[in-house]
């Protein structure tokens, strides 16, 4: 019952387009933990990019294979700890399975972006939260989703490069984070805080 209750909630509150609402409030109702949740994603994606961008431009696609293997876990590792948050990326399409699949909240979320999507909104300015129960715990989650951009495509797209393709396959043997085009939604940064 718990779930439908959730489910309702959360079909209501992503069809008002609302990013910040508690469920339990009106749907108008913003969190103040939202702010914090954009800047804490805001600087995961802004580190993450830029150690990508130098990884390409010293060695190219396969170390930038590394370096999001690597590094990104470590980022979102030392965010989380430094802000109390917890904080990762969630896709329908995970690269790294046991990091980045996503949670029945995150999934619920992620099918609600292709849905909006779907429905005419860019991919770059999806984003929900909400205060929902957890185990007896209110907690707030937020997910703002990661569109493919075009230098994305090098390793997410549809013709990537065999030796990148090689790369990848031995970095992630259970990669389904590919076949991706401009604009579609790679996954989403998702974090969350006990209230």
């Amino acid at each position: 019952m718990r779930a439908l209750a959730l489910s309702a909630s959360l079909a209501v509150l992503l069809a008002s387009g609302n990013a910040t609402a508690d469920p339990a409030a009106s749907p108008a109702a913003p969190n103040p933990a939202a702010e914090e949740a954009k800047a804490l994603i805001k600087e995961f994606a802004g580190t993450l990019k830029g150690e990508l961008e130098a990884a390409m431009k010293a060695g190219g696609p396969i170390s930038a294979v590394a370096v999001c293997k690597e590094r990104a876990p470590t980022i979102a590792a030392d965010l989380a700890k430094g802000s109390g948050w917890e904080v990762k990326r969630a896709s329908l399409k995970p690269r790294n399975q046991a990091l980045d699949t996503p949670d029945a909240w995150e999934g619920e979320v992620l099918t609600r972006f292709e849905e909006r999507k779907a429905a005419g909104e860019a991919a770059d300015t999806l984003a929900f939260g909400a205060v929902v129960d957890d185990a007896g715990t209110k907690r707030f989650r937020f997910m703002k989703a990661i569109p493919t951009a075009e230098i994305c495509l090098v390793c997410h797209g549809k013709g990537i490069d065999p030796a990148v393709a090689k790369a990848l396959d031995a970095a992630y043997p259970q990669d389904q984070a590919r076949g991706y085009a401009i604009g579609d939604i790679r996954g989403a940064f998702s974090v969350s805080k006990v209230q």
